[in-house]
């Protein structure tokens, strides 16, 4: 399991090597803003008007750029005599940056502050870990919630994410009832914490059960494998937007469904009584 992992993986990194090579290496040299793919060069004196824009690759400037310069996937290098007017701002970096988004980050301010965009992602979803240890109950019916009906948890979550909004501005135009708009935003984050948590756990016994099918992974165990793989997910590029929206929309989903089943169940029926046993009555022995 761990060769074939490791195979995967060095294919992968060859893979993005190979794509990221040609934008490195074809470099063109650009006279006005606008948006480019791979690596552009400003010449020394050339004036360049508007903002610049570069995808998947470098921004090498020796001239005047008059406008904003962005970078994504790649790093602005100004060289010596390069001047920019605007805002520099660039999202990763190189092939490093992007297999491991939490590598240190290109800065041309301070290129030794590194990118706690890991330290942040951790932080957060560790509160789903303490909100399962506060409400570990609950976080169980959510996760029955998200395990017997996925389809109808994110439908849930995409028409509770529509309705934040509109009840809020609802309750602000009432007046007397704008203090609710706490208690609905309180609601909506305990919401998406018990979502990512049951998600996390539900993540994290399938791995570990797959990885060892005779045994029974602890949900403590469970729930702290889940947290990290959902964390490494949601710091993949462009990838991790998308995992971010889905946790939190399907966690809220999931969560609506759990008080709504309660809502609408009732009270618990008692079990059944057993008929008496009929029959001659059995000699004493």
């Amino acid at each position: 399991m761990s060769a074939r992992t490791a195979a995967i993986a060095l294919f992968c990194l060859a893979g993005l090597a190979l794509l990221a090579a040609p934008a490195a290496a074809d470099t063109q040299a650009i006279y006005h803003g606008g948006t480019y793919f791979g690596s552009v060069f400003v010449e020394p004196g050339q004036v360049v008007d508007g903002d610049l824009t570069v995808i998947f690759g470098d921004a090498i400037n020796e001239g005047i750029i008059e406008g904003d310069v962005n970078v994504i996937g790649g790093a602005y290098d100004p060289r010596s005599r390069g001047v920019v007017t605007g805002q520099i701002n660039q999202i990763g970096g190189a092939v490093t940056q992007a297999v491991v988004p939490w590598a240190p980050s290109e800065s041309p301010s301070n290129p030794f502050v590194p990118d706690h965009r890991l330290l942040w992602r951790i932080s957060w979803n560790l509160l789903a870990l303490l909100v399962f240890l506060i409400f570990p109950l609950r976080t169980r019916m959510v996760l029955d919630r998200l395990e017997g009906h996925p389809g109808l948890s994110v439908t849930a979550g995409v028409l509770g994410s529509m309705a934040v909004i509109p009840l809020a501005v609802l309750l602000a135009i009432t007046i007397l009832l704008i203090p609710l708009i706490v208690l609905e935003l309180v609601f909506v984050l305990a919401g998406i914490f018990l979502g990512t948590a049951a998600l996390a756990l539900l993540i994290g016994r399938r791995l570990c059960e797959l990885v060892s099918p005779s045994t029974t992974p602890s949900p403590l165990l469970a729930l702290v494998v889940g947290i990290v793989l959902i964390s490494a997910a949601e710091l993949v590029p462009v990838v991790g937007t998308l995992v971010l929206i889905f946790v939190g929309v399907i966690g809220l989903g999931a969560t609506v469904l759990s008080f709504a089943g309660e809502a609408f169940a009732g009270p618990a029926s008692p079990p059944p009584r057993r008929a008496p046993i009929s029959g001659p009555p059995m000699a004493a022995g």
